[in-house]
């Protein structure tokens, strides 16, 4: 078995980067490139990856890595997610700096934060990694070592390492997920940029003190290792066909991990479609079950619930009476499309209301009150007799009370529980606003 783990590292392990250094064409301090409609870009020598700017909007520009022969231009790396860069902007390869991003008035917009001394050259790699090297050919700073929310084949994750799913599909700011391999061994996923609960974490290798590096291997596999070299945890299973395919691993805004390959060519007889098709069990299997915060909204937003699509993706949901905060962004929750029910005694207002069925849902906190050995019909009334009641959950004789917001909802086959929302009978103009 030892001999058999000796070469699994064996094939794993990073060629020196002077064997690298003979495979790109080095670019030279000094080189440049500035964000505008006819900006170039920095290839690998295959020419399958790019570093340039990516336009994001009127006059906003990413600085990122990307696939530069498939249609879509699917990024792996960025570097000013959360500080886009205007019109004009640009990046500069310095020797006191390395890579360092400015505007148009030569402010600082981002930089590879390179203090060492002794910076040769920048190459883009084929493996997708971009390298600031020294004379003698170390690694001063490598995109591979500082990731975003993807991984590539080849990449190594040491200790302290960190993922962050962007905030949405489009934007490329830092949403609320991400995994991180802790210093004490163990790779675990949380469901907020500031963990400071044990409910945060929504997945576990469960490897304290044994845990060294996270491995993408050539051969498509992403797993967890020991200092030895001993394989602990596979994130991902099954066969992946390498050979003339693009491999990824992404950290998705909805905060499962998910592993895709591409075809690099048009081919029929390969049975695969031209575009990312998925590879192996999404991690966690089950997003909306797999989060449930003592302090926070849960899979999705507050106000909303979860349910998994045909491809084991969250979709967040608004329940009746109420809509989307955000239209651009469903992961944000949802608000009262009504004016709440008045707690002024002499105008209780439960003849405006009704309470809507909606079954196998549940969100699982937010409740303040609970009775037993009641019926659905009572739980109905004393929730609409209640002001302060929002929502009741009803199943096995037992009544929850649920106030707003709502928080952990989920809707499937493995809830048992019925939810009754309270909505207002006639529409009224809410005093709540959202953003469109």
């Amino acid at each position: 078995m030892a001999s058999v783990i000796l070469g699994i590292l064996l094939v794993l392990a990073p060629l020196p980067l002077s064997t690298e250094a003979q495979t790109h064409s080095n670019l030279t301090l000094g080189s440049s490139l500035t964000a505008n409609d006819q900006n170039s870009s920095w290839l690998s020598p295959s020419g399958e990856f790019a570093f340039r700017f990516r336009r994001m909007g009127t006059g906003a520009h990413l600085l990122a890595i990307w696939f530069e022969k498939i249609e879509d231009k699917t990024i792996v790396w960025s570097a000013n997610g959360d500080n886009l860069a205007p019109e004009g902007s640009k990046v500069q390869l310095i020797a006191n700096g390395g890579l360092v991003l400015t505007d148009p008035r030569e402010r600082g917009l981002w930089s590879s934060g390179l203090n060492s001394t002794g910076l040769a050259y920048a190459a883009m790699l084929d493996t997708g990694n971009f390298i600031l090297p020294s004379e003698s050919h170390v690694k001063l700073w490598d995109s591979f070592s500082r990731p975003t929310d993807m991984i590539l084949p080849t990449q190594q994750l040491d200790l302290g390492a960190k993922l962050n799913a962007r905030y949405s599909e489009m934007n490329y700011s830092a949403g609320r997920f991400h995994f991180m391999l802790g210093d004490n061994g163990n790779l675990a996923f949380y469901a907020t940029p500031d963990p400071s609960d044990a409910s945060d974490t929504y997945w576990s290798s469960n490897a304290v003190g044994s845990g060294f590096q996270l491995i993408f291997s050539q051969s498509g596999q992403v797993y967890l290792t020991a200092r030895n070299g001993t394989v602990l945890k596979l994130l991902t299973s099954g066969i992946v066909p390498t050979n003339g395919f693009y491999q990824r691993a992404i950290l998705e805004y909805d905060g499962v991990f998910m592993q895709y390959i591409h075809p690099k060519t048009a081919n029929s007889s390969s049975g695969w479609p031209m575009g990312w098709s998925t590879v192996s069990t999404p991690v966690p299997p089950n997003i909306c079950t797999s989060i449930i915060q003592e302090i926070g909204s849960g899979a999705c937003g507050f106000n909303s619930y979860c349910t998994l699509g045909d491809d084991l993706r969250s979709r967040c949901q608004c329940p009746p009476g109420y809509t989307p905060l955000d239209s651009m962004n469903e992961m944000n929750g949802c608000i009262q499309d009504f004016v709440p029910q008045s707690c002024n005694r002499s105008r209780p207002e439960t003849d405006q209301f009704v309470m809507r069925e909606m079954l196998k849902t549940d969100w699982l906190m937010s409740d303040y009150e609970h009775s037993t050995a009641r019926t659905e019909d009572w739980c109905r009334e004393a929730c609409l007799a209640d002001c302060f009641c929002a929502a009741a959950i009803f199943g096995n004789g037992i009544c929850w009370k649920k106030k707003n917001p709502l928080s952990n909802g989920r809707m499937g086959p493995w809830e048992k529980q019925k939810a009754l929302i309270k909505v207002r009978i006639h529409d009224t103009t809410s005093k709540c606003t959202k953003n469109d």
